[in-house]
Protein backbone atom coordinates (compact mmCIF):
# COMPACT_ATOMS: atom_id res chain seq x y z
CA UNK A 1 0.00 0.00 0.00
CA UNK A 2 1.38 3.44 -0.95
CA UNK A 3 1.85 6.34 1.32
CA UNK A 4 -0.90 8.00 -0.59
CA UNK A 5 -3.42 5.17 -0.14
CA UNK A 6 -2.63 4.60 3.74
CA UNK A 7 -3.43 8.31 4.50
CA UNK A 8 -6.52 8.18 2.41
CA UNK A 9 -7.79 5.10 4.73
CA UNK A 10 -6.62 7.49 7.76
CA UNK A 11 -8.58 10.20 6.51
CA UNK A 12 -11.29 8.24 5.89
CA UNK A 13 -12.09 6.32 8.62
CA UNK A 14 -11.25 9.38 10.85
CA UNK A 15 -14.49 11.17 9.16
CA UNK A 16 -16.51 8.24 10.06
CA UNK A 17 -15.76 8.49 13.40
CA UNK A 18 -16.76 12.24 13.17
CA UNK A 19 -19.58 11.24 11.49
CA UNK A 20 -20.46 8.92 13.81
CA UNK A 21 -19.75 11.44 17.01
CA UNK A 22 -21.43 13.76 15.71
CA UNK A 23 -24.75 11.02 15.08
CA UNK A 24 -24.37 10.30 19.02
CA UNK A 25 -23.98 14.11 20.09
CA UNK A 26 -27.84 14.86 18.20
CA UNK A 27 -29.02 12.01 19.49
CA UNK A 28 -29.04 13.83 22.60
CA UNK A 29 -25.78 12.86 24.72
CA UNK A 30 -23.83 16.55 24.58
CA UNK A 31 -22.48 17.34 27.13
CA UNK A 32 -24.86 18.53 30.51
CA UNK A 33 -25.83 21.86 30.83
CA UNK A 34 -23.86 22.85 34.58
CA UNK A 35 -26.54 25.34 37.05
CA UNK A 36 -24.01 26.36 39.59
CA UNK A 37 -25.38 27.61 43.41
CA UNK A 38 -24.26 27.34 46.70
CA UNK A 39 -25.93 26.49 49.54
CA UNK A 40 -25.25 26.60 53.96
CA UNK A 41 -24.67 22.84 54.28
CA UNK A 42 -22.47 23.39 57.40
CA UNK A 43 -23.25 26.15 59.74
CA UNK A 44 -25.84 28.20 61.69
CA UNK A 45 -28.40 27.87 58.59
CA UNK A 46 -27.57 24.06 57.49
CA UNK A 47 -31.38 22.83 59.39
CA UNK A 48 -32.52 24.88 56.74
CA UNK A 49 -30.28 24.55 53.71
CA UNK A 50 -30.59 20.50 53.78
CA UNK A 51 -34.53 21.38 52.97
CA UNK A 52 -33.23 23.35 49.48
CA UNK A 53 -30.52 20.78 48.71
CA UNK A 54 -32.80 18.12 49.04
CA UNK A 55 -35.38 19.86 46.63
CA UNK A 56 -32.76 20.96 43.91
CA UNK A 57 -31.92 17.22 43.63
CA UNK A 58 -35.38 16.29 43.08
CA UNK A 59 -36.14 18.66 40.81
CA UNK A 60 -32.84 18.22 38.55
CA UNK A 61 -33.89 14.68 38.76
CA UNK A 62 -37.81 15.55 37.72
CA UNK A 63 -36.29 17.65 34.66
CA UNK A 64 -33.56 14.92 33.42
CA UNK A 65 -36.34 12.42 33.35
CA UNK A 66 -38.72 14.99 31.05
CA UNK A 67 -35.39 15.27 28.41
CA UNK A 68 -33.43 18.06 30.26
CA UNK A 69 -33.00 21.29 29.01
CA UNK A 70 -33.05 22.37 25.49
CA UNK A 71 -32.10 18.33 24.25
CA UNK A 72 -29.57 18.12 27.20
CA UNK A 73 -29.38 17.06 30.40
CA UNK A 74 -29.01 19.19 33.48
CA UNK A 75 -26.38 18.74 35.92
CA UNK A 76 -26.16 20.72 39.43
CA UNK A 77 -22.66 21.90 40.96
CA UNK A 78 -23.79 22.69 44.51
CA UNK A 79 -21.03 23.73 46.71
CA UNK A 80 -20.89 24.53 50.63
CA UNK A 81 -21.14 28.20 51.34
CA UNK A 82 -20.87 27.23 55.19
CA UNK A 83 -23.68 30.44 56.26
CA UNK A 84 -20.80 32.95 55.77
CA UNK A 85 -21.82 35.50 52.85
CA UNK A 86 -18.33 35.83 52.13
CA UNK A 87 -18.00 32.69 51.32
CA UNK A 88 -20.63 32.82 49.20
CA UNK A 89 -19.13 35.29 47.21
CA UNK A 90 -16.00 33.77 46.06
CA UNK A 91 -18.13 30.32 45.67
CA UNK A 92 -19.92 32.03 43.16
CA UNK A 93 -17.10 33.81 41.09
CA UNK A 94 -15.13 30.42 41.48
CA UNK A 95 -18.76 29.21 39.83
CA UNK A 96 -18.60 31.05 36.95
CA UNK A 97 -14.99 31.37 36.28
CA UNK A 98 -13.67 27.96 36.82
CA UNK A 99 -16.07 25.43 36.84
CA UNK A 100 -17.85 27.69 33.91
CA UNK A 101 -21.02 26.58 34.92
CA UNK A 102 -24.22 27.55 31.93
CA UNK A 103 -26.55 29.23 34.72
CA UNK A 104 -26.95 30.10 38.01
CA UNK A 105 -29.05 29.37 40.85
CA UNK A 106 -29.59 31.50 44.02
CA UNK A 107 -27.87 30.16 47.95
CA UNK A 108 -30.02 30.23 50.74
CA UNK A 109 -30.59 33.32 52.88
CA UNK A 110 -30.31 36.79 52.39
CA UNK A 111 -27.18 37.46 52.89
CA UNK A 112 -25.76 35.12 50.93
CA UNK A 113 -28.19 35.83 48.33
CA UNK A 114 -26.71 39.20 48.34
CA UNK A 115 -23.02 38.54 47.75
CA UNK A 116 -24.60 36.15 45.10
CA UNK A 117 -26.55 38.64 43.16
CA UNK A 118 -23.11 41.15 43.63
CA UNK A 119 -21.23 38.48 41.41
CA UNK A 120 -24.23 37.56 39.12
CA UNK A 121 -24.32 41.41 38.28
CA UNK A 122 -20.71 41.53 37.48
CA UNK A 123 -20.97 38.87 34.65
CA UNK A 124 -24.23 39.23 33.25
CA UNK A 125 -25.82 36.10 34.78
CA UNK A 126 -29.09 35.56 35.56
CA UNK A 127 -30.17 34.55 39.73
CA UNK A 128 -33.19 33.25 40.27
CA UNK A 129 -33.62 32.91 43.95
CA UNK A 130 -35.92 31.83 46.86
CA UNK A 131 -35.30 33.44 50.55
CA UNK A 132 -34.28 36.86 49.78
CA UNK A 133 -35.93 38.96 52.61
CA UNK A 134 -35.71 42.59 51.75
CA UNK A 135 -36.27 43.81 48.50
CA UNK A 136 -35.41 47.83 47.97
CA UNK A 137 -32.00 45.67 47.92
CA UNK A 138 -32.58 43.76 44.96
CA UNK A 139 -31.55 46.28 42.32
CA UNK A 140 -29.69 44.07 40.04
CA UNK A 141 -32.17 43.99 36.94
CA UNK A 142 -31.31 40.04 35.90
CA UNK A 143 -32.61 38.79 39.46
CA UNK A 144 -36.13 37.21 40.20
CA UNK A 145 -37.21 36.12 43.41
CA UNK A 146 -39.86 33.36 44.67
CA UNK A 147 -39.96 34.61 47.81
CA UNK A 148 -43.25 35.97 46.95
CA UNK A 149 -43.01 38.60 50.05
CA UNK A 150 -43.83 41.99 47.19
CA UNK A 151 -42.25 44.99 47.06
CA UNK A 152 -42.75 46.55 51.30
CA UNK A 153 -42.98 43.64 53.14
CA UNK A 154 -41.81 45.14 56.56
CA UNK A 155 -45.30 47.50 56.20
CA UNK A 156 -47.52 44.07 54.26
CA UNK A 157 -45.79 40.57 56.05
CA UNK A 158 -46.34 42.33 59.88
CA UNK A 159 -49.75 44.01 58.79
CA UNK A 160 -50.90 40.69 57.79
CA UNK A 161 -49.87 38.78 60.97
CA UNK A 162 -51.57 41.47 63.20
CA UNK A 163 -54.84 41.12 60.99
CA UNK A 164 -54.56 37.25 61.93
CA UNK A 165 -54.24 38.07 65.71
CA UNK A 166 -57.17 40.78 65.44
CA UNK A 167 -59.22 37.64 64.46
CA UNK A 168 -58.45 35.46 66.57
CA UNK A 169 -60.00 34.61 70.08
CA UNK A 170 -57.85 36.99 72.52
CA UNK A 171 -56.45 39.67 70.32
CA UNK A 172 -53.09 40.97 71.93
CA UNK A 173 -52.91 44.49 73.60
CA UNK A 174 -49.00 44.30 74.49
CA UNK A 175 -46.27 43.27 72.22
CA UNK A 176 -42.35 42.34 73.00
CA UNK A 177 -40.46 42.08 70.02
CA UNK A 178 -37.12 40.52 70.16
CA UNK A 179 -34.94 39.85 67.40
CA UNK A 180 -31.98 38.45 65.60
CA UNK A 181 -29.71 41.31 63.92
CA UNK A 182 -29.46 38.83 60.88
CA UNK A 183 -30.17 41.30 57.75
CA UNK A 184 -33.91 40.57 56.93
CA UNK A 185 -35.40 39.52 59.98
CA UNK A 186 -33.82 42.50 61.58
CA UNK A 187 -35.25 44.36 58.94
CA UNK A 188 -38.80 42.82 58.86
CA UNK A 189 -39.05 43.41 62.82
CA UNK A 190 -38.29 46.90 62.58
CA UNK A 191 -41.20 47.09 60.59
CA UNK A 192 -43.02 45.22 62.73
CA UNK A 193 -42.72 47.35 65.48
CA UNK A 194 -44.11 50.01 63.47
CA UNK A 195 -47.04 48.41 62.14
CA UNK A 196 -47.86 47.49 65.97
CA UNK A 197 -47.38 50.75 67.21
CA UNK A 198 -49.81 52.76 64.51
CA UNK A 199 -52.26 49.37 65.59
CA UNK A 200 -52.33 50.45 68.88
CA UNK A 201 -49.94 47.74 70.68
CA UNK A 202 -48.27 48.53 73.49
CA UNK A 203 -44.86 47.55 73.09
CA UNK A 204 -43.77 46.39 76.27
CA UNK A 205 -40.03 45.07 75.29
CA UNK A 206 -37.41 45.75 72.25
CA UNK A 207 -34.52 43.75 72.04
CA UNK A 208 -31.84 42.68 69.67
CA UNK A 209 -28.92 39.89 69.71
CA UNK A 210 -26.26 39.04 66.87
CA UNK A 211 -26.89 36.38 64.80
CA UNK A 212 -24.94 33.48 66.20
CA UNK A 213 -25.98 33.99 69.68
CA UNK A 214 -25.32 30.68 71.73
CA UNK A 215 -27.33 32.22 75.02
CA UNK A 216 -31.15 33.29 75.11
CA UNK A 217 -31.37 32.79 78.93
CA UNK A 218 -30.85 36.22 79.53
CA UNK A 219 -33.36 37.51 76.57
CA UNK A 220 -35.73 34.94 77.95
CA UNK A 221 -35.84 36.29 81.47
CA UNK A 222 -36.50 39.17 79.84
CA UNK A 223 -39.23 38.90 77.98
CA UNK A 224 -40.66 36.38 80.98
CA UNK A 225 -40.63 40.06 83.57
CA UNK A 226 -42.14 42.14 80.25
CA UNK A 227 -45.36 39.89 80.76
CA UNK A 228 -46.55 40.12 77.06
CA UNK A 229 -49.26 39.45 75.31
CA UNK A 230 -47.85 38.23 72.02
CA UNK A 231 -44.07 37.88 71.35
CA UNK A 232 -42.80 38.60 67.86
CA UNK A 233 -39.38 37.04 67.33
CA UNK A 234 -37.47 38.01 64.44
CA UNK A 235 -35.69 34.16 64.02
CA UNK A 236 -33.98 32.59 61.68
CA UNK A 237 -32.97 28.40 61.70
CA UNK A 238 -32.70 27.71 65.02
CA UNK A 239 -32.36 30.06 67.25
CA UNK A 240 -36.14 30.55 67.22
CA UNK A 241 -36.01 26.58 68.94
CA UNK A 242 -33.11 28.15 70.84
CA UNK A 243 -35.43 30.80 72.34
CA UNK A 244 -38.15 28.41 73.31
CA UNK A 245 -35.64 26.22 75.30
CA UNK A 246 -34.21 29.30 77.26
CA UNK A 247 -37.67 30.38 77.75
CA UNK A 248 -38.61 26.53 78.97
CA UNK A 249 -36.59 26.47 81.80
CA UNK A 250 -37.55 29.48 83.92
CA UNK A 251 -41.09 28.15 83.58
CA UNK A 252 -41.86 30.63 81.00
CA UNK A 253 -44.92 29.84 78.51
CA UNK A 254 -45.81 32.77 75.61
CA UNK A 255 -49.46 33.41 75.38
CA UNK A 256 -49.10 33.61 71.30
CA UNK A 257 -45.65 33.87 69.77
CA UNK A 258 -44.67 34.28 66.32
CA UNK A 259 -41.36 33.18 64.49
CA UNK A 260 -39.97 34.90 61.21
CA UNK A 261 -37.78 32.15 59.45
CA UNK A 262 -37.63 29.31 61.68
CA UNK A 263 -36.29 26.00 60.81
CA UNK A 264 -39.56 24.26 59.64
CA UNK A 265 -38.72 20.76 60.72
CA UNK A 266 -37.58 21.63 64.28
CA UNK A 267 -39.74 23.95 64.98
CA UNK A 268 -42.86 21.78 64.19
CA UNK A 269 -41.92 19.14 65.67
CA UNK A 270 -40.93 20.64 69.23
CA UNK A 271 -43.01 20.13 72.11
CA UNK A 272 -42.10 23.59 73.14
CA UNK A 273 -43.42 25.52 70.11
CA UNK A 274 -47.24 24.63 70.38
CA UNK A 275 -49.62 27.24 68.84
CA UNK A 276 -46.30 28.76 66.95
CA UNK A 277 -47.16 31.50 64.08
CA UNK A 278 -44.53 31.94 61.10
CA UNK A 279 -45.58 33.20 57.37
CA UNK A 280 -46.23 30.92 54.46
CA UNK A 281 -46.84 30.85 50.98
CA UNK A 282 -47.37 26.87 50.76
CA UNK A 283 -47.94 24.03 53.38
CA UNK A 284 -49.29 20.55 52.45
CA UNK A 285 -52.78 21.00 52.38
CA UNK A 286 -55.72 22.19 50.26
CA UNK A 287 -56.30 24.65 48.88
CA UNK A 288 -52.35 24.80 48.11
CA UNK A 289 -51.90 20.73 47.29
CA UNK A 290 -54.02 21.00 44.41
CA UNK A 291 -51.51 23.18 42.51
CA UNK A 292 -50.32 21.68 38.90
CA UNK A 293 -47.30 19.47 39.71
CA UNK A 294 -47.76 19.45 43.54
CA UNK A 295 -48.98 15.88 44.57
CA UNK A 296 -45.65 14.43 41.99
CA UNK A 297 -43.09 17.00 44.03
CA UNK A 298 -44.54 15.82 47.95
CA UNK A 299 -44.86 12.49 47.14
CA UNK A 300 -40.97 12.41 46.40
CA UNK A 301 -40.09 14.79 48.65
CA UNK A 302 -41.64 12.67 51.97
CA UNK A 303 -39.40 10.01 50.73
CA UNK A 304 -36.12 12.13 50.14
CA UNK A 305 -36.91 14.27 53.63
CA UNK A 306 -37.06 11.18 55.14
CA UNK A 307 -34.05 9.65 53.99
CA UNK A 308 -31.62 12.69 54.31
CA UNK A 309 -33.14 12.91 57.99
CA UNK A 310 -35.72 16.35 58.10
CA UNK A 311 -37.39 16.01 60.85
CA UNK A 312 -40.87 17.45 59.22
CA UNK A 313 -41.09 15.41 55.53
CA UNK A 314 -44.02 17.48 54.49
CA UNK A 315 -43.71 20.15 52.17
CA UNK A 316 -43.95 23.65 53.27
CA UNK A 317 -42.93 27.15 52.62
CA UNK A 318 -39.44 26.56 52.41
CA UNK A 319 -39.71 23.56 50.35
CA UNK A 320 -42.38 24.66 48.25
CA UNK A 321 -40.21 27.80 47.59
CA UNK A 322 -37.34 26.28 46.54
CA UNK A 323 -39.27 24.12 44.03
CA UNK A 324 -40.54 27.48 42.97
CA UNK A 325 -37.33 28.66 41.96
CA UNK A 326 -36.49 26.26 39.99
CA UNK A 327 -39.71 26.35 38.03
CA UNK A 328 -38.57 29.67 37.35
CA UNK A 329 -35.66 29.22 35.97
CA UNK A 330 -36.42 26.36 33.89
CA UNK A 331 -39.57 28.35 32.25
CA UNK A 332 -37.14 30.71 31.39
CA UNK A 333 -35.14 28.68 29.52
CA UNK A 334 -38.11 26.87 27.40
CA UNK A 335 -39.52 30.46 27.11
CA UNK A 336 -35.86 31.84 25.77
CA UNK A 337 -34.95 28.69 23.94
CA UNK A 338 -31.75 29.63 24.87
CA UNK A 339 -29.03 30.03 27.31
CA UNK A 340 -28.30 33.31 26.56
CA UNK A 341 -29.25 35.35 30.21
CA UNK A 342 -30.45 38.41 28.67
CA UNK A 343 -32.78 36.74 26.45
CA UNK A 344 -33.81 34.09 29.86
CA UNK A 345 -34.36 37.28 31.71
CA UNK A 346 -36.66 38.88 28.88
CA UNK A 347 -38.63 36.28 28.79
CA UNK A 348 -39.24 35.97 32.55
CA UNK A 349 -40.14 39.87 33.12
CA UNK A 350 -42.74 40.12 30.39
CA UNK A 351 -44.45 36.77 30.32
CA UNK A 352 -43.99 35.88 34.63
CA UNK A 353 -43.92 32.09 35.70
CA UNK A 354 -47.03 29.58 36.67
CA UNK A 355 -45.60 27.79 39.51
CA UNK A 356 -46.82 25.92 42.80
CA UNK A 357 -47.48 29.25 44.38
CA UNK A 358 -49.67 29.99 41.56
CA UNK A 359 -48.44 32.76 38.40
CA UNK A 360 -46.00 34.68 39.78
CA UNK A 361 -45.16 38.60 38.28
CA UNK A 362 -42.15 40.29 38.18
CA UNK A 363 -42.88 43.21 36.83
CA UNK A 364 -43.07 45.15 39.62
CA UNK A 365 -40.28 47.52 41.77
CA UNK A 366 -37.07 45.48 41.76
CA UNK A 367 -39.03 42.69 40.08
CA UNK A 368 -41.28 41.75 42.66
CA UNK A 369 -44.44 41.15 42.36
CA UNK A 370 -47.60 40.72 44.58
CA UNK A 371 -47.52 40.24 48.68
CA UNK A 372 -48.64 36.30 48.62
CA UNK A 373 -47.81 35.68 52.45
CA UNK A 374 -50.30 33.97 54.48
CA UNK A 375 -50.11 33.21 58.46
CA UNK A 376 -49.54 29.86 59.33
CA UNK A 377 -49.11 27.93 62.96
CA UNK A 378 -47.92 24.75 64.41
CA UNK A 379 -50.77 22.30 65.50
CA UNK A 380 -50.73 18.94 66.53
CA UNK A 381 -47.08 18.40 65.56
CA UNK A 382 -47.60 20.49 62.02
CA UNK A 383 -47.83 23.47 60.06
CA UNK A 384 -51.26 24.52 58.30
CA UNK A 385 -51.83 27.42 57.12
CA UNK A 386 -54.76 29.40 59.63
CA UNK A 387 -55.37 33.52 58.07
CA UNK A 388 -56.51 34.21 55.69
CA UNK A 389 -59.90 32.07 55.70
CA UNK A 390 -59.75 30.76 51.87
CA UNK A 391 -56.13 29.53 52.24
CA UNK A 392 -56.60 27.87 56.12
CA UNK A 393 -56.33 24.40 55.92
CA UNK A 394 -59.45 22.38 56.48
CA UNK A 395 -61.47 22.85 59.42
CA UNK A 396 -57.76 24.81 60.96
CA UNK A 397 -58.42 28.38 63.13
CA UNK A 398 -56.07 30.45 64.85
CA UNK A 399 -55.18 28.92 68.50
CA UNK A 400 -54.03 30.87 71.39
CA UNK A 401 -52.75 29.24 74.75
Amino acid sequence: MTTVQRMARWVGAAICALAATSGVWAQGTQPPIRIGSTLALTGALASTSLVHKVVGEIYVEQLNKRGGLLGRQVEWIVKDDQSKPDLARTLYEQLITVDKVDLLMGPYATGAILSAMGVAQRYNKVLVHHTFGIPSLAKYEMQFPAWSLGPDPANTVPTTVFNALAASPKPPKTIAVVTSKFPSVHFMSLGAREVAKKRGLTEVLFLEWDFGNLDYGPIAARIKDAKPDFIWVGAIGLEGNQLLEAMSKIDYTPQEHFYMYPAPGPMSKSPLAKNALSMTLFEEHPPFTSAPGAAEFIALYHGRAAKAGIPDTSVEVQAATSYTAWQILEAGVRGANSLDDKAIAAWIKKNGVDTIQGHLRFDGPNNYGDDLMRVKQVQNGRWVTVYPKEYAAPGATLQVQ
